[in-house]
């Protein structure tokens, strides 16, 4: 299935041909390239940030090359092995709590990174995960590097490949010192399957000398309640490859206890609707799935918006946006011919309670469809999760919406799967 280009995969096309860009990374090994080249064509804020692999546009995927910046103008472009792919998060979550003096931080309404951050440290989240004392907020916003070298892996060549780096643009989420370190934050509110390490590394270079202490360098997640931590280090601090987990853990500051009662009582009283006109679900993480509520409950967002700012390409924004639709969570309208987003009433919602109700809410929408229901009461009868096969079955005495061919009800399938193993794993008592 070939995916229209974007206003991105174009503009770039243009400055391969113009420039000769492939022939002369054969050649040289890279290409360095001015925000004055690339604004003849498009604005660089809009073509030289891709903060993750999926959002690279096409000539950059396929022929394996990732963009990095050097100064405050200029980037170079190379097979760099520039992306870090996050690990498996625990899925022990540690209950934290708000001193009860502090009015002005809402937990269940966090709108931004910056928010996050200031409930995580308000709730001793900074303090526990970075073992320090006496944290206080430090530096934080845009700010430029020092002037720094590195070797970074050449994925084609298999070797280092020398970066020099002189007064480029970097930006620090939050940085906390405490007596024995300083740690550097990056802060998402978007699940992703990876990130870009140049937004730990800069930073981590140009502080690393600033500073008579350790520096950490920490990445923070927060979607629907939870806070995941990823400490990494630079096992070489040269090398902008060396990138390795120390440790993840994630907190909560909301009650996450939910029981198999709980989620039996939902089941066995949620009484089914009929299946609607909307393409059956083919989404296997329902995490993103919420994930993908919480950002269109900031502001709707078009099709292109919704595909640039999340880690999603244009197909996975329509598989994804249609999950949501299915569950009623948002609507589809179209301006200028062009799908857009925004949550109906019964998403907002959703959003405005609290974790462990938010959770049931989202399992009796799902748990309204029959076909998911019956796949869940088999595992609760089994104590089991049924094979793909056993799934295709039940799928096929539903009567789904334009779900015909076997190849379509497997595909299909691993999304119930995965619903109804999201579902299961809330279970935490």
């Amino acid at each position: 299935m070939n995916e229209p280009k974007s206003l991105n995969d174009k503009a770039w096309e243009s400055l391969f041909e113009k420039y000769d860009i492939l022939n002369r990374i054969d050649m040289d090994g890279c290409f360095q390239i001015s925000a004055a080249q690339i604004k003849e064509f498009r604005e660089p804020r809009l073509m030289a940030k891709f903060d993750h692999t999926i959002n690279l546009p096409k000539i950059f995927a396929e022929n394996k090359l990732s963009i990095l910046p050097v100064t405050r103008g200029d980037y170079v472009i190379s097979h760099f092995d520039a992306y870090h792919k996050f690990e498996t998060a625990d899925t022990a979550i540690t209950k934290v709590s708000i001193p009860s003096h502090i009015q002005s931080l809402d937990y269940n309404n966090i709108t931004s990174e910056a928010f996050a951050l200031n409930c995580a440290a308000a709730a001793g989240i900074i303090e526990d995960f970075t073992d320090d004392e006496q944290i206080i907020p430090t530096v934080s916003g845009r700010m430029s590097s020092d002037y720094f070298h590195f070797n970074i892996m050449d994925t084609l060549s298999k070797k280092h490949r020398e970066v020099v780096v002189y007064h480029s643009q970097i930006e620090i989420d939050a940085a906390y010192e405490g007596i024995r370190y300083l740690s550097l934050f990056e802060a998402k509110r978007d699940l992703s399957e990876d990130f870009l390490i140049r937004q730990l590394y800069y930073p981590y270079r140009t502080w690393r000398n600033s500073v008579e202490k350790d520096v950490k360098t920490i990445f923070l997640v927060y979607s629907n309640g939870i806070y995941r931590l990823y400490q990494y280090k630079f096992e070489n601090p040269m090398d902008y490859s060396s990138l390795v987990l120390v440790k993840q853990r994630n907190y909560t500051i909301e009650d996450t206890a939910i029981t198999s009662e709980d989620i039996q009582k939902i089941l066995q009283s949620t009484a089914f609707i009929p299946e609607p006109s909307i393409p059956f679900p083919q989404a296997d993480s329902f995490e993103r799935v919420i994930n993908l509520c919480e950002l269109l409950n900031e502001s709707s967002m078009n099709r292109d918006e919704v595909t640039e700012k999340y880690d999603f390409n244009v197909r996975q924004t329509n598989y994804y946006t249609d999950a949501a639709r299915y569950l009623g969570l948002v609507e589809k309208s179209k301006e200028n011919g062009i799908p857009c987003y925004h949550l109906t009433e019964n998403g907002e919602k959703s959003l405005r309670k609290g974790y462990k109700q938010r959770q049931l809410d989202f399992c009796r929408r799902i748990l309204r469809h029959k076909v998911f229901a019956d796949v869940l009461k088999r595992y609760f009868e089994s104590g089991v999760m049924p094979s793909n096969g056993e799934i295709t079955r039940i799928m096929k005495q539903s009567d789904l919406y334009k779900v015909k061919s076997d190849d379509t009800f497997k595909r299909r399938a691993s999304t119930i799967r995965g619903w109804i193993e999201w579902i299961v794993g809330l279970i935490n008592e």
